[in-house]
């Protein structure tokens, strides 16, 4: 299959925009593992911009580019391999070395423990029981990994099991009209609205349903996306309405949370999730619009970014709530801490990266192939 540029960029974006997003985390009133001093609430409106469609959006370009391998592999146990390989290893390598850190500085600052990290981390963090709330040891944020190896498992056993030719006929056939706009968006008023209405997410994966009913279908969706000319020409077609739909959605959320910052009126709940769902959705297909339009070419630095984005996302947060814990007591104002925490993430996370990728046996650890590329060109964004 023709390589799609627009969506490298598309996930390069949104992982960008994760970071970004837990950078903010650490000064709005949502819990976090480390928080400000000083909280800013007003920063909730731009930060719920972004939150009902960026997790399903990474879903999604994961989908699409599991397409791409599976076509490049040698058959469905080749794929099944090296999914496993790509996968849990940095997740594993991230659970024991990467991770730590961070419930170690929740409890620091949230939970008066007064261990050492060294303590920390020999003594009470492969406890595999609680310590103050926390279960240790623990993923944090590479639940994402997991989530996506076992998406990932059940979709190969789909793909051995049932005629994958026939349902692609069919997904071209539904989603090749203004229905890719329409069903997708439908569901997920019926999961927030209906199903699971104010229901939040464990990413403990079991009991985690919300979760699954809303990002196992979207990572099946971008799948079958990969294979679907007509699908794409839809979504190109219909892109000004979901951006339309997305920009609404937005709208009376953040009319929501100006107009009732410490609790909303009952009767605003159940429009208050139509509107994430119809922003989640409508967005999605606004941004895959926008990928295909106007940002399907190639460029000299697409190929090092898709390689970056997973030892990115993999190490991020340590270094966010590392660095925030550093900054505590410093007396520096907020706009002064942010400034010093995009920094320090993004270098830090370009040195995880780059030193990562030039020693062979550290390359599986921070996601990375075994073997370096031949060529630039041959990076494949397959997380």
């Amino acid at each position: 299959m023709e390589r799609h540029y627009g969506m490298d960029w598309l996930r390069v974006g949104a992982f960008a925009l994760l970071i970004l997003y837990h950078i903010g985390m650490v000064f709005v009133p949502w819990n976090y593992h480390v928080k400000a001093p000083a909280l800013v609430h007003w920063a909730v409106v731009p930060m719920l911009a972004v939150n009902a469609w960026r997790l399903s959006l990474l879903f999604l370009v994961s989908g699409f580019a599991s397409r791409a391998l599976l076509m490049r592999s040698k058959g469905l146990g080749d794929f099944t391999r090296n999914r496993s390989f790509r996968l849990l290893v940095p997740l594993l390598a991230g659970m024991m070395i990467v991770v730590p850190p961070q419930p170690w500085v929740e409890l620091l600052t949230k939970h008066g423990y007064d261990g050492s990290y060294w303590h920390f981390w020999f003594a009470d963090y492969f406890r595999f029981r609680e310590l103050a709330g926390l279960a240790l040891p623990t993923w944090n944020h590479l639940w994402f990994v997991f989530y996506l190896w076992a998406y990932t498992m059940v979709l190969t056993l789909a793909v051995a099991l049932l005629r994958a030719s026939w349902l692609q006929r069919v997904y071209d056939r539904v989603f090749g009209t203004v229905l890719v706009l329409a069903l997708p968006l439908a569901w997920l008023v019926a999961v927030h609205a209906l199903w699971f209405p104010m229901v939040g997410e464990t990413h403990a994966f079991i009991g985690d349903d919300i979760a699954h009913v809303s990002y196992f279908p979207v990572f099946l969706f971008g799948f079958g996306l990969a294979g679907s000319p007509a699908a794409m020409r839809a979504i190109r077609r219909w892109g000004w309405l979901g951006a339309i739909l997305a920009l609404s959605g937005y709208a009376f959320i953040a009319w929501c949370e100006i107009h009732w910052p410490h609790g909303m009126a009952h009767w605003a709940v159940r429009p208050y999730l139509v509107a994430h769902a119809v922003q989640q959705w409508g967005a999605i297909v606004a941004l895959i619009a926008t990928a295909d339009r106007f940002w399907n070419r190639n460029h000299p630095m697409r190929a090092t970014l898709t390689e970056a984005v997973f030892p990115f996302y993999i190490v991020h947060q340590t270094i966010i709530v590392v660095a925030m814990w550093l900054l505590l007591g410093r007396g520096l104002n907020g706009g002064t801490q942010f400034a010093i925490l995009v920094a320090a993430t993004v270098a830090g996370c370009w040195a995880f990266y780059l030193i990562g990728r030039e020693i062979r046996p550290l390359r599986p650890l921070v996601g990375l192939r075994l073997h370096r590329p031949k060529r630039p060109g041959a990076t494949l964004a397959v997380r």
